[in-house]
């Protein structure tokens, strides 16, 4: 007999090999197929997993993220059985569940079009109404490679020679069988509402050397009205899609003749740019941030001695002058240590917090580049903060305070993670566990709620991530606070205490925004390129009716920018009507109407983005309206 207890329940003496199922069901949770998956100790398991030793269980229901997550990785192999059955010879590579739905990688002769995307939804349809099981099934490596290579499988039979264990995991249903670790809902009929959303090129295991594939895309929720809504999701994020709206509002462009990843910045989107850096840059100054400046490549054995080469170099560029070995930095940290070392440090300067607008090169595989949010050249936010260790936690409160300041100014709400070390890490335990217990302090002492990434942690320390949602509650990374014991130790940074004597600093590595780009890319979307007056690289637009008034409309224009507005004259000969109509695609915040009476008035009729408006506003009513609107917003500190 084995004892189990359900989490926050009652327990219960049952038989050695009951299933999970089973035992849930004897503690009272009978028959509910809203529960797709339990957990055992914590561990996620199907519910047919016998159970052989005293343990806690706990429901995976649906309609937790957990839950949907183990019922669209279960849809991922529903679909990868309807494309085999429906397009033979298809060969199968990859198939998880992501944040919003499933996706599978297919090595398939021809590209698949939406008419097949249709008939395999409706094969998966047929399969849902068969109820078919998943069945776990453990074998050696070796059985699974003979298995997999007589299916000729040649991506799973790869996979199977990478891994290193003995014994492996398969999953079966109806005729179709994968490699899986699971767990599986337990059959096909728990699958709720599903639709296939799309198709794409991807490189097997995102690397441009290796054949390309293609990604069908799909998701899958409870209930019919659940995927409705999560579809008007995805057609309104198709509308706010940065790409597109970097080009028709000529913010950005990536060429590939230029090279992937590589942004370039037009007019527009590098005032844009422009705005919000010296917004950063005045910010930073207000809270004693120093501003400091490194080169774009150092000395290979400086990336040695930062472990950056050990653990990092994979995602770096070098290069060679004059028969010395350069890193490109894909990091601004070392040259801002060289700036600490740079003079010997008293206790009394600390903390000193350098900042830059660093732009960094980071080698990301071609298959996973994606408009401004991947990227392989970029600019941070970056700064570093040396202090003592008595400092780290008081600073680190004030970054978190900073992040929620600047993201309040821009609309922003976000969740907080905290990722501790990884398996690839440098340092001591004892330095790792206090820069943890440093974060960990500082979240609570804000009332932070947090999320634990365990093993997520930077190589040289734990850290706190932000991940701001937008306008239509997606995550992105943003602000990062990193606790650092290790880099001052290996570039043996030190200052006199007040007992004389030399002492280690701490480092914190942190940023606001984060990436720029990536930044960018996210406000695009977030405000679907309808920017605050303040933010919008054109702020308004006179329209001059007639010819007669384009003396008048150049003179307010004048004005205007004398006041540091930012302001255009379309003074094409084109009608009204169209010259509007182009404004608002432009989402220009005012459209200025001018015609003969405002020229006779000396007036102005602003039409608003929303199509509100005003006529025969006095021209200096309404420069103070716009000076008010135009004024960038004030960070308390």
């Amino acid at each position: 007999m084995i004892h189990i207890t359900l989490k926050d329940g009652p327990a219960q003496d049952m038989a050695s090999g009951v299933t999970a199922a089973q035992a849930l069901k004897d503690l009272g949770m009978a028959g509910d197929r809203r529960v797709v998956a339990a957990q055992i100790d914590g561990e996620a398991v199907d519910l047919n997993a016998p159970l052989t030793r005293d343990c806690t269980i706990a429901p995976i229901p649906v309609g937790t993220p957990q839950g949907l997550e183990v019922m669209r990785h279960s849809a991922s192999h529903l679909m990868a059985e309807a494309v085999r059955s429906l397009f033979p010879g298809v060969k199968i590579a990859i198939g998880p569940a992501i944040e919003a739905g499933f996706y599978y990688d297919f090595d398939a002769p021809e590209p698949f079009t939406p008419e097949d995307l249709a008939r395999i939804e409706e094969r998966m349809g047929q399969l849902v109404a068969r109820d078919l099981p998943y069945e776990r099934q453990e074998m050696s490596r070796g059985e699974a490679i003979r298995l997999f290579r007589e299916l000729n499988e040649i991506y799973k039979v790869e996979l199977l020679e990478e891994i290193p264990q003995d014994r492996v995991s398969l999953y079966r249903q109806g005729d179709f069988v994968d490699l899986c670790r699971g767990p599986h809902i337990p059959s096909t009929g728990y699958i709720g509402a599903f639709k296939l959303t799309g198709v794409s090129g991807a490189y097997w295991r995102g690397d441009e050397r290796n054949p390309m594939l293609q990604r069908l895309y799909g998701t899958a929720f409870p209930t019919r009205e659940e995927l409705e809504r999560h579809l008007e999701l995805l057609q309104e994020a198709k509308r706010r899609d940065h790409r597109r709206l970097g080009r028709e509002l000529g913010l950005f462009m990536v060429d590939e003749e230029a090279g992937a990843g590589m942004v370039i910045y037009l007019p527009k989107g590098a005032l844009l740019r422009s705005i919000i850096e010296d917004f950063e840059r005045r910010e930073h100054l207000k809270r004693g941030y120093q501003m400091v400046m490194g080169p774009q490549m150092l000395k290979v054995d400086m990336w040695q001695r930062s472990g950056h080469w050990d653990n990092y170099r994979d995602h770096m560029y070098f290069c060679e002058v004059e028969g010395q070995m350069y890193g490109v930095k894909p990091m601004n940290c070392v040259a801002h240590m060289l700036i600490y070392k740079s003079r010997v440090r008293s206790y009394r300067e600390l903390p000193l917090r350098f900042f830059e607008l660093g732009t960094v090169l980071r080698h990301e595989r071609s298959g996973v580049l994606h408009g401004l949010t991947r990227v392989r050249q970029f600019t941070q936010d970056d700064a570093h903060i040396l202090c003592t260790p008595e400092q780290v936690e008081s600073e680190i409160l004030g970054v978190l305070d900073f992040v929620a300041e600047v993201m309040a100014i821009f609309g922003f709400e976000y969740e907080v993670e905290l990722a501790t070390r990884p398996e690839k890490s440098i340092g001591a335990d004892a330095e790792w566990e206090l820069a943890t217990n440093a974060l960990i302090n500082a979240l609570k002492t804000r009332n932070l709620p947090y999320h634990l990434c365990e093993g997520e942690g930077a190589f040289y320390g734990p850290k706190i991530d932000i991940k701001l949602k937008d306008a239509l509650q997606r995550r992105w990374q943003c602000a990062t606070i990193q606790c650092d014991f290790t880099l001052p130790e290996r570039f043996d940074l030190t200052y006199i205490g007040p007992d004389g004597q030399r002492h280690r600093p701490v480092m914190l590595h942190r940023v606001i925004l984060g990436s720029l780009e990536r930044f960018l890319g996210v406000l695009v979307e977030h405000y679907a390129g309808a920017f605050p007056v303040w933010l919008a690289p054109v702020q308004l637009i006179l329209l001059p009716i007639t010819d007669r008034v384009h003396g008048y409309a150049r003179e307010v224009a004048r004005m205007l920018l004398e006041a540091d507005l930012r302001v255009e004259v379309d003074d094409r000969p084109e009608t009204l009507r169209y010259k509007i109509r182009e404004a608002q695609l432009q989402k220009i915040p005012y459209m200025v109407i001018v015609g003969d009476r405002e020229a006779a008035d000396r007036t102005l009729s602003p039409r608003l983005r929303d199509g509100t408006e005003i006529k025969g506003m006095p021209l200096d009513e309404f420069l103070n309206r716009l000076k008010e609107e135009s004024r960038v917003p004030v960070v308390s500190c």
